[in-house]
């Protein structure tokens, strides 16, 4: 059998359970990864609520002005 054990989420190897990374590059790399997935997301969620609304005032155009 094998020792406890978990993998880095960056590269794979096996770290101890209690270890998250296995290195600080690797730590790194993942808070980089987060940043950008988060900016993505934000800039996604702009672009969505502006979309509803010019979709919005398209649909009430008549009603509104």
């Amino acid at each position: 059998m094998t020792k406890p054990h978990k993998h880095c989420p960056v590269c794979g190897i096996s770290i101890p359970p209690e270890e998250r990374f296995c290195s600080p590059k690797c730590e790194n790399t993942y808070a980089e990864r987060a940043r950008k997935v988060g900016k993505s997301r934000r800039i996604f969620y702009i672009a969505l609520a502006v979309i509803i609304v010019v979709y919005l005032l398209y649909i009430f155009r008549g009603s509104i002005f």
